[in-house]
């Protein structure tokens, strides 16, 4: 089995498009991943320093408020926190929109999916006020920048994220011998400590006991962000004394206290274990490829990785080179993110299809039929994220969600929609099924042979 633009654009890309070329082979294909992030250019999205602006907004506001109950003062700063509220929620409905256009006009869908592979590896999310608006500006920070680069970075970059500390509850993690635990009653939280074992590296079958997570658990006491959203160390809440993990010993390098600097030797040999090697090998496999991946597959990814000191580049190539990576059978079905934004593509949506701050259009058109759909715009239940499994997606309710929206989301994108006869090519290819383009092209009208083609399960799957 041999390298196909096709696959490539379906299976590891944002799906064909009748006006952008695919990649030539797969070093193309890594190429343009290692390049410059030219969509991140065009469809902005705000990263993480400038989101904490809004959470220092809100805590000046707050600040006021309780410093001036019942006064006029008081009154104007709860409205203004409103406000506040409001903007961040129109904005995460815009970063749907980029995030969309982005799969929509890329020549490098490679790196948008290994972003949204990645950033749901490393589910976090707000709870309360404006945070709970600040998943896309924490992927924008913490994943993008590091989906090609090793792995040992990308993790060090989540653990610092006030979004990751705050949905884990790490903020209130406090040493118990430490100089802030003899003085409160807060203690140690092993929330993030767990999932970084078990979630983010070495995998809930990987070789740690609970000792481990106390230990990594009590080293990672100190990470905490100001209320103002940045990213702080604090010694005052580290506990004292050297912490083992898998046999190692890590801390008290400053006079006796944990610094960041062991926290980040911690998270580096983590990231070089064999079992996060074996951990992330598959779950790659799984989400590209089949929830069945070819163990010779996961084997050379793995094998790679190792190799490279944990370098992700290297293993999306050793995927990319396999020969099991270019079975033509497309097994794995679309989550509802890739099928609306690859549905976008093959229809060639312009950029202007809905206004630039049109937020009310964008929750219609998108936010609400991905919630239909079973997958609520950064929303995932879990910090284990999105499911894998095919039948997660394909329940009655969250097909006839697809099948609805095929049949009537692109006429209000498009002033002319495509013939379906050549629609067919350029949403699936040579993947038609005689079926379907009989369907298809002896549809009533153009809506419906539309509708057809993306309802179908040709087009559901990847």
């Amino acid at each position: 089995m041999e390298f196909s633009r096709e696959i490539a654009e379906i299976r590891f890309g944002t799906g064909l498009s009748p006006r952008l070329r695919g990649p030539r082979d797969s070093e193309d294909m890594m190429r343009r991943l290692n390049g410059k992030d030219h969509a991140a250019a065009l469809y902005k999205i705000e990263p993480f320093e400038a989101f904490a602006a809004r959470i220092a907004r809100v805590t000046a506001l707050w600040k006021i408020r309780r410093a001036d109950r019942g006064s006029d003062a008081a009154a104007r700063a709860r409205e203004q926190i409103g406000v506040e509220k409001r903007r961040a929620r129109k904005a995460q409905q815009l970063w749907l929109w980029q995030a969309l256009r982005r799969r929509a006009h890329t020549q490098d869908g490679l790196r948008e999916r290994l972003a949204f592979f990645w950033g749901d590896h490393f589910t976090a999310r707000g709870k309360v006020s404006v945070m709970k608006r600040a998943t896309a500006p924490y992927i924008e920070s913490a994943i993008r920048p590091h989906v090609a680069g090793f792995f040992a970075e990308m993790l060090k970059a989540v653990t610092a994220q006030p979004v990751m500390l705050h949905y884990l509850d790490q903020k209130a993690s406090v040493g118990p011998e430490s100089v802030a635990g003899k003085k409160t009653s807060k203690g140690l939280n092993e929330n993030l400590a767990r999932e970084l074992l078990e979630l983010h590296t070495l995998g809930a079958d990987g070789p740690y006991r609970q000792a481990d997570v106390t230990g990594l658990a009590e080293l990672l006491t100190g990470l905490s962000y100001s209320q103002e959203g940045v990213f702080g160390f604090r010694p005052d809440f580290a506990q004292p004394g050297a912490e083992q993990l898998l046999g190692k010993r890590y801390g008290d390098s400053q006079g006796g206290v944990a610094a960041l600097a062991d926290i980040h030797a911690a998270l580096e040999d983590l990231a070089r274990h064999p079992a996060t090697a074996r951990h992330l090998a598959r779950k790659m496999a799984v989400h590209f490829i089949s929830d069945r991946p070819d163990p010779a597959l996961v084997a050379a990814m793995e094998r790679r990785y190792l190799e490279s000191g944990g370098h992700l580049g290297e293993m999306t190539r050793a995927m990319l080179v396999h020969p099991a990576a270019w079975a033509p059978e497309f097994v794995n079905v679309k989550q509802p993110i890739d099928y609306i934004g690859s549905a976008l593509r093959a229809l060639a949506v312009p950029n202007e299809a809905l206004g630039a701050q049109d937020w009310k259009a964008i929750r219609r058109v998108f936010a609400v039929p991905l919630r239909l759909m079973g997958q609520s715009w950064e929303e995932p239940l879990g910090p284990d994220g999105w499911p894998e499994g095919d039948a997660d997606w394909i329940t009655p309710q969250r097909l006839a969600a697809r099948v609805d929206w095929a049949m009537n989301a692109p006429q209000g994108l498009l002033s002319d929609l495509p013939d379906p006869r050549a629609f067919l090519g350029a949403a699936l290819g040579r993947n038609v099924p005689e079926a379907l383009r009989f369907a298809a092209t002896a549809a009533e009208d153009r809506r419906t042979g539309v509708g057809l083609v993306l309802a179908s399960p040709a087009f559901q799957r990847m």
